[in-house]
């Protein structure tokens, strides 16, 4: 019966796959324990070694003018510099180096605390009985490389520190010069036991190198639906993680607010420096009525009509005193919108302008110049958000000097009836004495003042009140707080990792192996490779014998060929109606000859006539392993010089004869094709039970595709290590076009791998210890 069918071969390969595999990766079983042993022990060591991460969380709510503001009407009203924020923009403040580094000063973080063991080095932020203090944190530079170990020694009950390497012994709380500058060490409050056998030291790094490093461990993160902002920070010390967190938070929040106080203090300077000028006016009015009264003998008290005149004049100047003030107030307006001022007087408007439009405007493009230059400070020019800013700021400024043109012409005709109403009123002196009327006139500047002085005050005051009562645009939801247990996976997880790693070195260099390599390394890979099953496995031959098989003697390598001796049974290469067996290959040096050689010995062992034919008329190899390269063979029938019982050798091996290649020709292949072959074959069919043909490979000839024809069975060889991956790739395509008769492959040259003992294949273990006559 012959193995031809694909969808057979198919399945058998599929129901295999897996054993072999196993069988390939347990032959290693030696290097999969070193692996794991060494994986184990890395984890081990790892885990002492590494330095355990806690893991701090806070959260605030921020003003968000998108997101809504939950401050009460009472207290908005006390908040004159109402700066509502962006939590998206409040994100980047509060992940600014700005920040940090208040943090880092404040906590003294740029002197790092830590306690030395013999393993590893673990922080003392909560542990240490001082604290290092820079009198000039700015100063401090980081070293370019590692930073100097600075051992210490605290004695309580003197309450002295003593360092060898800065060379001191102070007491705590006095500066000293060191190499880092003037320094001190300060109680640290957070260290509640000190223990006498502790071993500390301490490392000084700059105050920007600390802060960019923490930034890194700082997560700020915001909520969509929500102004709430989430703030994350990992460090070895959780009490460390607590403390800059609650540290990032309250300078932020003092950020804020000094922002605003400087703001207030701005509009407070502008409205002091225009009472300044009102009150000096006034104080000049209330000299020249003084002197005028004097001078004049004027009664303290005026008339009825008088007084009435004067009623309605000091009405009819305060509103032209407002009016002054209001286009003032538009002039200065207009001064800082075309300037593009950002550290003036804050919201003018809120000192003198009704138009609430106007206000809203000015008071809207205040805050967005205020917004993006708080911005620069933790952005470039080209952020998103500066060029969004810098749009809306380009479209407001137009809209707003149109409304202060607008707001100037009605001041304008305002101005001009109040002047016609006081043309009517200065009619009214003509019916007044002269003294009366001068003193009329006299008092209706100092009541203008006044109004505007009283006006003036009531800003201030406004200003004042805003000034004692700012509020801040955040509230803290949860301050710092971090977990009792470190994060990362628990040591279980890392010991199951470095098992599971341990098991996949080994694998992944086994599978490399066979992935990077060209040449063929497994009976797996050449099943994956071509639809011809594999019918035998034939291990290295380590001799330099060429004839490996003996009549009376039993071997491992006999037991090989016997196997595919009975495999050939299941070709159908029977002896009896099928007698011709082809044996080629790809390349030289897979073996061809060998074995065909040696499974003519072994199945003429069997009692079975057998004649070997070297039918490579290229390079023959078989004739010097019988002792007859020299005699006359295959060519000299070819070329019809010789008769067949003339090239008919007999060897040492009882049943098997031997027809050497001939004088070698140039025209070899082009013998074959002169039909004389055919003949030859059929001439020894009767005569043998089974003949053996032994041709040049397919690669550099194809005379093994012309002999395929008379042949009832091939053997096709490929060599473990030696055979090309890419010949089998394409063996099937090759034989599509030039199709081999019924084809079988034998695995040679196998070598034993891993460390398993007789395992000579991949899926494959042999034990063979009988002794006896082949038979």
């Amino acid at each position: 019966m012959q193995i031809n069918n694909p969808n057979q071969n198919k399945k058998k390969k599929q129901d295999d796959h897996v054993s072999q595999v196993l069988a390939e990766y347990l032959s290693y079983w030696p290097a999969f324990i070193l692996s794991i042993i060494a994986c184990l022990v890395a984890a081990y060591f790892y885990i002492g070694y590494k330095t355990p991460l806690y893991e701090a969380n806070a959260s605030l709510i921020i003003k968000d003018i998108k997101k809504g503001n939950d401050v009460s009407k009472e207290m908005e009203s006390l908040d004159i510099i109402n700066t509502k924020k962006i939590s998206e923009n409040e994100i980047e403040v509060l992940q600014s180096r700005n920040i940090m580094a208040s943090v880092v000063k404040d906590l003294h973080l740029y002197a790092v605390l830590k306690q030395a063991d013999n393993l590893k080095s673990a922080s003392a932020y909560s542990t240490s009985p001082v604290l290092i203090e820079a009198q000039n944190p700015e100063d401090l530079q980081s070293p370019e490389k590692e930073a100097k170990k600075n051992f210490f020694n605290y004695d309580r009950i003197k309450n002295r520190v003593q360092s060898s390497s800065l060379k001191v012994n102070v007491e705590v709380n006095n500066w000293f010069e060191s190499e880092y500058g003037t320094i001190r060490f300060i109680p640290n409050p957070r260290c509640k036991n000190v223990r006498a056998s502790q071993k500390m030291f301490f490392q000084i790094y700059a105050v920007n190198d600390v802060s960019n490093s923490l930034l890194k461990a700082l997560t700020v993160k915001g909520d969509k639906l929500s102004s709430v902002i989430n703030l994350t920070f990992k460090d070895p010390s959780p009490r460390r993680a607590e403390d800059i967190l609650n540290g990032v938070i309250k300078f932020y929040n003092q950020s804020a607010l000094d922002e605003k106080n400087i703001l207030v203090k701005n509009t407070l300077s502008s409205l002091e420096e225009r009472l300044r000028v009102v009150r000096e006016g006034l104080d000049s009015i209330e000299k020249k009525i003084e002197i005028y009264k004097i001078g004049t003998h004027t009664p303290i008290e005026l008339n009825a009509q008088g007084n009435l005149y004067l009623q309605n004049v000091a009405s009819n100047d305060a509103k032209y005193g407002e009016t002054k003030v209001q286009l003032e107030v538009l002039d200065e307006a207009e001064r800082f919108v075309s300037t593009n001022q950002t550290n003036s007087s804050i919201l003018p408007s809120a000192v003198g302008l009704n138009d609430p439009s106007l206000t809203s405007m000015i008071s809207d493009l205040s805050k967005k110049q205020l917004e993006k230059e708080r911005l620069k400070k933790t952005v470039g020019e080209g952020n998103p958000i500066i060029v969004s800013l810098n749009d809306e700021i380009s479209k407001l400024k137009p809209a707003i000097l149109s409304n202060i043109q607008n707001q100037r012409k009605n001041l304008n005709s305002s101005l001009n009836n109040i002047a016609a109403n006081s043309g009517k009123y200065n009619s009214m002196l003509n019916v007044i004495p002269q003294k009366e009327k001068e003193l009329l006139e006299i008092s209706r500047d100092q009541q203008t003042k006044s109004a505007i002085y009283a006006f003036l005050l009531q800003k201030r005051e406004e200003s004042e009140l805003s000034y004692a009562s700012v509020i801040s645009d955040s509230r803290v939801v949860n301050y710092a707080q971090a977990g009792g247990r470190p994060i990362g996976a628990p040591n279980i997880v890392i010991f199951l990792a470095a098992f599971l790693a341990g098991i996949a070195f080994p694998i992944l260099s086994i599978s490399g192996r066979e992935i990077f390599s060209n040449k063929i390394l497994n009976k797996r890979e050449v099943e994956k490779a071509t639809d011809m099953p594999v019918i035998g496995e034939l291990s290295q031959n380590k001799s330099k014998k060429h004839l490996v098989l003996e009549a009376g003697k039993r071997s491992f390598v006999a037991e090989e060929f016997r196997k595919i001796r009975i495999a050939l049974l299941y070709m159908g290469i029977d002896g009896i109606h099928k007698k011709k067996l082809l044996v080629s290959s790809s390349i030289p040096g897979e073996g061809k000859s060998y074995i065909a050689s040696n499974l003519a010995i072994s199945l003429a062992l069997t009692g079975k006539k057998v004649i070997l034919l070297d039918m490579d008329l290229h390079n023959p190899s078989l004739g010097k392993r019988f002792e007859l390269e020299s005699s006359k063979g295959i060519s000299n029938l070819l070329m019809q010089n010789a008769e067949i019982t003339d090239v008919i050798h007999t060897t040492n091996i009882p049943n098997l004869d031997f027809i050497t290649s001939g004088t070698l020709q140039d025209n070899a292949s082009e013998l074959l094709l002169n039909g004389k072959i055919e003949s030859i074959i059929r001439s020894l069919e009767k005569s043998y039970d089974l003949i053996i043909m032994d041709t040049a490979p397919t690669i550099f000839v194809t005379d093994a595709f012309m002999l395929t024809n008379i042949a009832d069975g091939t053997l096709y060889i490929v060599r473990q290590n030696h055979t090309p991956k890419l010949v089998i790739k394409k063996l099937d395509e090759s034989t599509q076009i030039n199709p081999l008769n019924n084809p079988a492959i034998v695995f040679n040259g196998v070598k034993q791998i891993g460390y398993q003992k007789n395992n000579y294949g991949y899926g494959n273990n042999y034990v063979y210890g009988v002794t006896g006559k082949e038979k």
